[in-house]
Order: C-alpha cells, then sequence, then structure tokens
C-alpha cells in the first residue's frame, strides 16, 4: 500500500518524520524476541514494516502474548473506531497478519511434532494399526510421518516466555 504524499509532514511515516525516534526504538534483542517465529532473514523486513506504521515494538508482542484476542474483540466490538487503539487499520492489518504467522509457525510445530512421533509408531507398528489408532487413513499415516524435522521453531509460546 502506497501512502499518499498529498500532505507533507503528515502523510510520512514517523520514521521518516522524526528520525531520533527511530533510534530510541527497541533494537535486535527486542525485536527478535518478538519476531522469533520469523525466521531471521524476515525479521528486518517486517520489523521495518512495523516500524513505518509507527507500530512499536511492545504493541506487537502484547497483540501476540494475547493471541489475537483483544483485536478480534475490538473488531467484533460496536466502536466505529476500533481501530484506533491499535494505531489505525494499517496498523490492524500488520498486527492481524503477525498473529496469522504466529499461527501458523505453531501449526507447522505441531506438524512436526506429530511427525515425529508417527515416524516413531511406524518402527514398531503397521501403518494400517497406526491409521486406526489416529483415526486417520494409511495413506495419512505417511503424509504425516514426512513433516519437517524439528529444530526450526520456537521452544516455547510468546505467552509463555518468562
Amino acid at each position: 500500500m502506497t501512502k499518499a504524499t498529498c500532505h507533507p509532514g503528515v502523510d510520512r511515516s514517523r520514521r521518516e518524520r522524526d528520525p531520533e525516534w527511530v533510534k530510541r526504538q527497541p533494537r535486535g534483542d527486542t525485536w527478535d524476541h518478538t519476531l522469533a517465529h520469523r525466521t531471521a532473514d524476515t525479521r528486518d523486513a517486517v520489523r521495518d514494516r512495523f516500524l513505518d506504521n509507527d507500530v512499536p515494538a511492545d504493541r506487537v508482542q502484547a497483540v501476540l502474548d494475547d493471541g489475537g484476542d483483544a483485536l478480534y474483540a475490538a473488531a467484533n466490538g460496536e466502536d466505529k473506531d476500533w481501530t484506533d487503539r491499535f494505531g489505525g487499520p494499517v496498523a490492524v492489518a500488520l498486527l492481524a497478519a503477525e498473529v496469522s504467522a504466529l499461527t501458523a509457525h505453531l501449526n507447522s510445530r505441531a506438524s512436526a511434532v506429530r511427525g515425529r512421533a508417527v515416524r516413531e509408531l511406524l518402527d514398531e507398528y503397521s501403518a494400517v494399526s497406526v491409521a486406526a489408532h489416529l483415526g486417520v487413513s494409511r495413506q495419512k499415516v505417511y503424509d504425516i510421518g514426512r513433516a519437517n524435522n524439528l529444530g526450526t521453531f520456537l521452544d516455547r509460546t510468546p505467552w509463555r516466555q518468562s
């Protein structure tokens, strides 16, 4: 989405209006922690997108910490200005996308765990037996068993980080 530039000084991002603000924003560990579910090669671009739209790391972390519950409640509410408390509609779209990215990461992590368990089951039992226990087809057992390795996922969900 390209921002209109018909109002110089207003339509520019906070990063463009106030370069000193950027220097005061958390870098490194804070953003790396907040965006830990993102691959290292994408974190900077995601962080910059948030900063370009005046969304600080603590707001992103708060939304991730509650799994998007506050976003959902606000969107479901009656307040016509429901996006304001999150930084406006662009900020809400970015925050909701980040909840989705975290959820996708956790889903992939669960699939990898399931895949490892199924591979271990297949070492001892037939695919037909495993399928019967899991309530899936024999072919699905093989599909599940091909899930990714476990090495590239978060160790803990954001709401359990201490």
